[in-house]
């Protein structure tokens, strides 16, 4: 009996630590991670779209609506990436994807702790 209760309490020990060092690690991860020293897990991609550059053909005054149009949208996509990088969303949603994946191993690796604490101290009924 006391060596099942000591088996038990090595296993507790062996779970509370392991919950312990899951939360270290993601707290770990997580402060490199928002501090720049690494990279979040790239989840969302940005696509790179290739634009032309006016040549000395293209530059004439256009003449048409449709030429016109796409001329201008062609300056209100320019002024929109002064404005907002294109890589600025994929990179809001990565970092919105590793919080929740953080928010994940800190609930487990509490749920694992406390599942060793309760084999270290049973409950004993009198």
């Amino acid at each position: 009996m006391a060596k099942i209760m000591a088996t038990t309490k090595l296993f507790g020990w062996g779970l509370l630590i392991a919950g312990l060092l899951i939360i270290g690690w993601t707290l770990f991860s997580s402060y490199n991670i928002f501090t720049g020293k690494a990279v979040a897990p790239e989840i969302f991609k940005a696509e790179t779209k290739e634009t032309e550059l006016p040549t000395q053909a293209k530059t004439k005054t256009p003449t048409t609506q449709a030429e016109l149009q796409k001329d201008m949208e062609k300056m209100i996509g320019e002024q929109l990436k002064g404005i907002l990088p294109a890589d600025t969303i994929p990179k809001m949603l990565n970092l919105a994807v590793w919080s929740m994946l953080a928010f994940i191993l800190i609930f487990g690796g509490s749920q694992i702790s406390t599942l060793g604490i309760k084999l270290i101290n049973p409950i004993r009924k009198s």
